[in-house]
């Protein structure tokens, strides 16, 4: 394997010598070596004799090591440097920058290899990624969906998740309501995937794809991704619209990515481990549920920092979420239910009967947790609508029972409204979806 390797000044240069032999041994053939700083057994200013070319790193080594990997296109990253010079977050950032380029990252005990592979479509394409689960990805993407499709670009949103089919699923726009899903039910499948609910809200084309498990840099150890990809080009995608899951990645290459963060994350999340690397890949970055309980602005501030040090060319906005009834529910009583924690889904409720007129008689924050669900609407007063989010147990509990009582059924959309920003969401994912256009006829 031709390898770029990362040194440094803390060891002695010939004992350097001698590790890099070691590699050489094992099959490694170093292609130059980047030196990342430390002047403990080095001369200040001068670079070691290694027996390869040597580069310096310089006050930037990520920025250096993006250059060696584009001037070079080593096969991996060979890192036999150690700490302090290389702590353990700059070690994470230096295997993000490679990981972004396609090329593994190594040392002694470690390999990480890159979740995105294989040829990109001949579409252009934009990715929805997030850092973890209920993050607004689906909702997030039903934008980027409408968007393309108020510019007629054909959009066709592939969707992967943990309880998505096993062969991919396409969804027609305007297919999908509340008898189909109770016949996934009927036939014991998951009814609220979120290729689903995609096309319910975005009403565009969607096709569900699955995948199990998520490495550190989103790579699932099994996907039917890049298959429901391909079955979008050939149903005649002007766009393709790939939605993560979880914190994992779709595994094709994208033109574009929208990185989506809600406020509440632990700032280490999107700093270090490896999520720099989810923010390598993203030209937008949305922040979600700005008004939820434990949102601040400390929080806040410790996330734009963050992408201002990794990824200053990125654009921030800071978003909302707010509940769109898809049908009219106008003076009647309704009951709610959504994942959202118990604070978010009280205000929710104070804006769907301020901005929709409806009477919200109770709600549960329990979609997610099918006992607890069963419990509040077995308990609710009578209603006349079920107002719902179409993820976990929205139809095999939630629906069966409002049915149950003859009440009706009306799916809700989460909209996301930028609270603080320079251009309004749609404007910035029609920028987004301009620019995959744009590389992809570079392409």
């Amino acid at each position: 394997m031709r390898v770029v390797v990362l040194v440094d000044g803390e060891h002695y240069p010939p004992v350097t010598r001698w590790g890099i032999l070691a590699a050489r041994t094992m099959g490694y053939v170093p292609a130059a070596a980047l030196f990342l700083g430390g002047t403990e057994k080095v001369q200040p200013g001068a670079l070691p004799e290694l027996g390869v070319p040597v580069r310096a790193a310089g006050e930037d080594p990520q920025r250096a090591l993006a250059e060696a990997i584009d001037e070079l296109s080593p096969e991996g990253i060979l890192d036999l440097s150690d700490e302090p010079v290389i702590g353990y977050r700059e070690r994470m950032e230096l295997a993000a920058v490679a990981l972004a380029r396609g090329v593994p990252y190594l040392g002694p005990d470690f390999r990480l290899d890159p979740p995105i592979g294989g040829p990109p479509l001949p579409v252009p394409t934009v990715a929805v990624i997030g850092t973890g689960k209920r993050a607004g990805k689906t909702a997030i993407a039903g934008e980027v969906a409408r968007v393309a499709a108020r510019r007629r670009l054909n959009p066709v949103v592939v969707a992967m998740g943990r309880g998505g089919p096993a062969t991919p699923q396409v969804a027609r726009a305007g297919s999908v309501d509340l008898d189909h899903l109770l016949g996934l039910v009927r036939r014991g499948e998951h009814a609220a995937s979120d290729y689903l609910e995609d096309a319910i809200t975005a009403g565009v084309t969607t096709i569900g794809a699955r995948r199990s498990g998520g490495g550190l840099a989103g790579a699932p150890i099994a996907s039917n991704v890049r298959p429901a990809a391909e079955l979008a080009v050939g149903l005649g995608a002007g766009l393709v619209v790939l939605e993560g899951s979880g914190s994992a990645v779709p595994p094709v290459p994208w033109d574009a990515g929208i990185l989506v963060v809600p406020v509440s994350v632990p700032p280490e999340y999107l700093g270090g481990y490896l999520g720099p690397f989810r923010l390598l890949l993203s030209d937008l970055v949305v922040v979600t549920m700005v008004h939820g309980p434990q949102a601040g602005d400390e929080n806040l501030l410790a996330l734009r920092s963050h992408v201002q040090r990794l990824c200053a060319d990125a654009r921030v906005l800071v978003t909302d979420l707010q509940p769109v009834p898809l049908g009219e529910v106008r003076g009647k009583d309704v009951f709610f239910t959504t994942t959202a924690p118990g604070a978010v889904a009280a205000r929710q409720v104070r804006s769907l009967e301020a901005a929709h007129g409806c009477r919200v008689v109770g709600w549960s924050a329990r979609l997610a947790d099918r006992a607890g669900l069963a419990q509040d609407m077995d308990e609710a007063k009578e209603y006349e609508i079920l107002l719902t989010e179409l993820k976990a147990a929205a139809v095999d509990v939630a629906c069966d029972r409002a049915l149950a009582r003859g009440a009706q059924v009306v799916f809700i959309d989460n909209h996301a409204v930028v609270v603080e920003g320079d251009v309004d969401l749609p404007t910035a994912v029609g920028e987004t979806i301009d620019l995959a256009r744009e590389r992809r006829a570079r392409r």
